[in-house]
């Protein structure tokens, strides 16, 4: 029987603005709050107007930023005694124009995701009120989910970008809506695209190699590789959920790991791949259900994902204790009482 799965470190919410500053401050205080790492020029002909939502845990730091136009160089050390962290960035609106080495000029736009060494000499500019989603990993965990020195990455044509980026949206809306949920959701979050990013780190590094293959970096990482893969079915599943013919085959294809690696995830989650496929088709029709003033059971088994309209009503009441019909109708009786 697998062990219950670890709980996530603890994390708490932050929100900063750049007007919480007197004019005068404002410069070297965000410099503090958002770009400790970096040096950070703001333009001279626009005000500095800047905000940041930020997760902080033991094992990762999230963030979700907006800001004016500014520059910024990387490439030098400050002297707190802090350990590196390396950065996986979604940019979300505007761009960012970069020349992270060299002979390497780069442009990035929303949708796109990259990594980024602060370590290496670099000059990054973000055009006016551009914003992005990312998360800081400390750099011995990257390098050794990756296997080798990074540099400076672009992940979007990595497999598992759209869920990476998904996540990174997911988590960036949230965070901007405090309340909603409570530390432990969050951590929960926090430590899903954690582990997601270093399953993406880690398929890079091990391209053109057998997606069952032995792991030569042992056991250190699995939990990581676990709540990863099971991060991105569940990504994937949610989008595909919808099609019939949605086996682990494919599930396993979407998050980018074997059917074996899959049942693996999910067994340390305490799941099942088809169980939880079910479950998430079901919430769906729930959710539809009480949506609509109508209902055909027979056409919303079938967008759900649901071949039979007899299967999908017996699991229907086998999980919420009521038929799709006797449901719907339970819930626009309480609408129409203000329930």
């Amino acid at each position: 029987m697998p062990s219950a799965p670890a709980l996530p470190p603890p994390c708490v919410l932050e929100h900063r603005h750049s007007g919480d500053v007197e004019p005068a401050l404002r410069r070297d205080a965000w410099r503090e709050v958002a770009h400790w790492q970096v040096e950070f020029l703001p333009s001279p002909d626009v005000p500095l107007d800047a905000d940041m939502h930020m997760l902080r845990s033991s094992a990762a730091i999230f963030g979700s930023t907006r800001s004016s136009a500014y520059d910024m160089r990387t490439g030098f050390h400050r002297a707190e005694p802090l350990e590196e962290l390396v950065v996986i960035s979604l940019i979300q609106a505007g761009a960012l124009h970069l020349n992270a080495a060299p002979g390497e000029p780069r442009h990035m736009g929303a949708g796109e995701l990259g990594l980024f060494m602060p370590r290496l000499a670099g000059h990054y500019r973000w055009s006016h009120h551009a914003r992005q989603a990312f998360i800081d990993l400390p750099r011995r965990e990257v390098l050794a989910a990756l296997g080798r020195e990074p540099g400076n990455l672009d992940l979007s044509r990595c497999a598992l970008a759209p869920a990476l980026a998904g996540q990174l949206g997911h988590l960036a809306l949230l965070a901007r809506r405090p309340g909603q949920l409570d530390a432990v959701e969050y951590a929960g979050l926090l430590e899903g695209v954690r582990s997601l990013a270093l399953l993406a780190l880690r398929n890079l590094g091990r391209e053109g190699e057998r997606a069952d293959a032995p792991d030569p970096r042992g056991a250190a990482l699995q939990d990581h590789l676990h709540r990863g893969r099971h991060a991105a079915a569940v990504h994937f599943m949610r989008q595909q959920a919808h099609h019939h013919g949605l086996d682990a085959a494919a599930i396993a294809q979407g998050a980018g790991c074997s059917r074996s690696r899959l049942y693996e995830a999910f067994a340390a989650q305490g799941q099942t791949v088809m169980g939880t496929l079910r479950e998430i088709r079901l919430q769906h029709a729930r959710g539809l259900i009480e949506q609509g003033p109508r209902l055909h059971v027979g056409a919303l088994s079938w967008r759900c994902g649901f071949a039979s309209q007899s299967d999908f009503s017996k699991l229907f009441r086998a999980r919420f204790g009521l038929s799709p019909t006797e449901w719907h109708q339970r819930a626009w009786a309480d609408a129409a009482h203000g329930g």
